[in-house]
């Protein structure tokens, strides 16, 4: 599984990069891999307000349904439409194409509660 050393992660799978003020969020590698085929991905609304923690859209596979959970609190400013044509990308390329949406972070303090890619390799019991 891969795990890139420049983005941050969640308990929950989920993974972030951050740019600025902005966080661009999907599923990592481990999340695609153990969902299996992806079918459909519901977007949350760009727009929207999110909180940390917070489930946010769905990610449906041939195996199950899962909650995506906003890592960082703010404004939802984009949504990956690409993925409603094809939510297979997730599966292809989960840290490229694959990015789900994108927050203006509207409290910086969160970014520290986020897992570095080695403590998420440890959770993983990678290490």
């Amino acid at each position: 599984m891969d795990t890139p050393s420049d983005l941050r992660y969640t308990s929950d799978h989920e993974w972030v990069r951050i740019e600025g003020d902005v966080a661009t969020i999907g599923i990592t590698d481990y999340a695609q891999d153990a969902l299996g085929d992806v079918v459909f991905v519901q977007l949350p609304s760009a727009g929207s307000t999110v909180k940390a923690t917070a489930s946010i859209s769905e990610v449906e596979s041939t195996k199950s349904v899962s909650d995506i959970y906003a890592p960082l609190s703010g404004e939802v400013i984009e949504v990956n439409e690409a993925l409603e044509a094809d939510p297979s990308v997730l599966n292809s390329d989960a840290y490229g194409k694959g990015w789900i949406f994108k927050v203006r972070i509207s409290d910086p303090s969160e970014i520290s509660t986020l897992l570095s890619a080695s403590d998420y390799e440890d959770l993983l019991g990678k290490s």
